[in-house]
């Protein structure tokens, strides 16, 4: 199938639209990039007409059908263009505990990442405590191999490695180092930058920690 009519909305500073850019990257797919420049004070009328459920991004829109959800999107792509790098696992267990690790740790962020840096405290404290715990469970699955599927990048290393632009500012709100505390999840997500999908999606940290600050004070955080 062909490239065209292939349209990406999003946020920059949204993990789970970065997903998606990886995903179009690795596999060689030319998309249109739409930024939604007021998403919290105006969403635009396409982003609400693709996606008038959740009002969301990312939403992807090939040949004019809107695909909604960052999962969704990634085994769409995959199934869509075949022919190309390869997203999903092909065996199903090995399929089916991807998807296992991307809930947990999507359910699990959701909260705790937002209350490392919007309380502060013991709430914080344990909130910070919560993430390293698991950051030493998804350790413990990755193993000594180079990325969680073995030796080829793929999508649990998509649907994870985006929220490392956003270590930075837990470690300035927390006072710890992730590097320290999980080194091999460290080497992992060192190893996914060198990837150029990864490095063109991925913002740069200090715009990130810039941006959430600026967050805080507009919900009147201090």
């Amino acid at each position: 199938m062909e490239d065209e009519g292939v349209v990406l909305l999003g946020f920059w500073s949204s993990p789970y639209v970065m997903r998606v850019k990886i995903a179009l990257e690795e596999k060689g797919i030319q998309f249109l990039y739409k930024e939604e420049e007021n998403i919290f004070r105006s969403k635009s009328p396409l982003l609400l007409q693709a996606n008038p459920i959740y009002m969301k991004v990312p939403v992807l829109i090939h040949n004019g059908k809107p695909i909604c959800e960052s999962l969704n999107i990634l085994e769409y792509i995959d199934e869509v263009w075949k022919d190309k790098f390869t997203i999903l696992p092909h065996h199903p267990y090995e399929k089916a505990k991807s998807r296992f690790w991307i809930h947990f740790f999507d359910k699990m962020i959701f909260d705790i990442g937002r209350r490392m840096w919007a309380s502060k405290g013991e709430d914080q404290d344990a909130a910070k405590l919560e993430f390293l715990k698991s950051l030493k469970l998804l350790e413990e699955e990755l193993g000594d191999k180079p990325y969680f599927g073995g030796d080829q990048f793929g999508l649990l290393d998509i649907a994870l490695i985006p929220f490392s632009c956003r270590f930075y500012t837990y470690e300035m709100f927390c006072k710890f180092s992730v590097e320290k505390s999980c080194p091999k999840f460290m080497k992992w997500v060192n190893k996914c930058n060198e990837r150029g999908s990864v490095s063109k999606a991925l913002p740069n940290p200090y715009k990130v920690y810039d941006f959430v600050l600026e967050v805080k004070k507009m919900l009147g955080i201090e």
